[in-house]
């Protein structure tokens, strides 16, 4: 059956650069195996490729830094931001679906700030203003650049409060941690050694990003 499948590829290939669609017709029959390894099979196709070029980078970062893989622990996508508002590309805006998953992986994906801007200035070229909910989208995805190095597991903030979910070892300024708990001990406070909770009115989504990138400034170690 393999075989009756390689010359289809091959009778149905005849244009310039056919060699590496044939590659990838091969590929596709045999399966991808190990991406930079001897062995042609593998578990690509039981992991999925997003996901095995997820673990591959984050090895690969580890070599490059000295360390050994840690390839029994969970991957960690970054830390998780809830502003309890709507934090999306709604159909209305961009109706295309497959043009909507390349835009949120683009977002997600991108390295900084500056990176996202330009997305935010494409996006308006191409399709107008941002709604309210993907400006929610952006500023999330900012806070999340910014809390990463951090250490931060996890932000939530509401119209009320919110609160910090730190890493078992966050990068932040343990000194300024303690002056923040002792001299504004009614906003905030230290539970179980990992939870940061604060509590002040921030009744708009802006004032939630102004409120949690403040704090962040706070917490984050000298230069």
């Amino acid at each position: 059956a393999d075989a009756l499948k390689r010359l289809e590829a091959i009778a149905s290939l005849e244009a310039l650069g056919a060699g590496f669609l044939l590659a990838t017709h091969d590929l596709e029959i045999r399966g991808a195996g190990e991406l930079l390894g001897e062995e042609q099979s593998g578990q690509i196709e039981q992991v999925g490729f997003s996901l095995y070029m997820e673990m591959l980078e984050r090895a690969v970062q580890a070599l490059k830094s000295g360390r050994v893989p840690e390839l029994e622990r969970p991957l960690h996508t970054g830390p998780e931001v809830d502003l309890r508002a709507p934090a999306l590309l709604p159909e209305d805006y961009l109706p295309d679906v497959n043009l909507r998953l390349i835009f949120y992986k683009r977002i997600s994906a991108a390295a900084d700030a500056d990176a996202l801007r330009e997305l935010q200035v494409e996006m308006i070229d191409r399709f107008g203003l941002l709604p309210e909910a993907t400006k929610t989208l952006f500023e999330l995805t900012a806070l999340k650049q910014r809390a990463a190095p951090l250490g931060i597991r996890r932000i939530e903030a509401g119209p009320e409060g919110g609160q910090l979910l730190f890493d078992e070892a966050p990068q932040v300024d343990p000194a300024r941690l303690v002056e923040l708990i002792q001299n504004e001990a009614r906003t905030y406070r230290l539970v179980d050694g990992q939870r940061l909770r604060f509590t002040m009115a921030m009744p708009t989504v802006a004032a939630r990003v102004a409120a949690v990138d403040a704090l962040l400034d706070r917490l984050r170690p000298a230069a």
